[in-house]
C-alpha cells in the first residue's frame, strides 16, 4: 500500500527540519502517534532507532522505526519493522520565488498483516490512513501559521 499526502507550510526548510528533527516531539501533531521513545544512543540521524505506541480507532500497535535517511533541511526516511512493515519518507522543498513557503510531502509503503486484511485490508487502510495523516499535517502546518 502506497499513501502520499502533502501540505505548503509557511515557513523555511530550515524553520521546519529545526521542529522534525526533534522525533519525540512528533506525537504534538501526529495524533495516531501516542508515545515515542528512543531506543538507540542516537537521537538524531540515520541509526538512530525509536518504537511509537501507535493507535487508529480500535487498533493499536508498536511500529519499531529506523532512521534510513537524514538530509538535513530536506528529507527523513524511516523503514518501519513489527507488525506493520515497509518505508516512510518526509521532503521538504522550498517552493520558487517565495521565501517563506515550503512543500511538505509524506509518503509511505507499507505492509500490512494478514490480520488487519492484508492486501484488501490495505485498500480501506489507505483510505483511514490518508485522512488521519493529512489532519496530521493541518496540525504541523498549524506550528507555523502566525499568529
Amino acid at each position: 500500500m502506497r499513501i502520499k499526502v502533502g501540505t505548503t507550510i509557511p515557513a523555511t526548510p530550515a524553520e521546519i527540519w529545526a521542529d522534525l528533527e526533534d522525533l519525540p516531539s512528533h506525537v504534538e501533531w501526529m495524533r495516531d502517534a501516542e508515545a515515542i521513545r528512543i531506543t538507540s544512543r542516537r537521537r538524531r540521524g540515520v541509526g538512530t532507532t525509536m518504537e511509537v505506541d501507535t493507535r487508529i480507532g480500535p487498533i493499536s500497535l508498536l511500529d519499531r522505526m529506523e532512521i534510513t535517511e537524514w538530509d538535513e533541511g530536506r528529507a527523513m526516511g524511516v523503514r518501519h519493522s513489527g507488525l506493520v512493515t515497509g518505508s516512510g519518507r518526509f521532503t521538504l522543498r522550498r517552493r520558487p520565488g517565495r521565501r517563506r513557503s515550503t512543500r511538505f510531502t509524506w509518503e509511505e509503503d507499507l505492509t500490512f498483516p494478514w490480520w488487519l486484511g492484508g492486501p484488501a485490508g490495505a485498500l480501506v487502510g489507505s483510505q483511514v490512513l490518508k485522512s488521519v495523516w493529512r489532519a496530521n499535517l493541518r496540525r504541523l502546518r498549524a506550528r507555523f501559521d502566525s499568529p
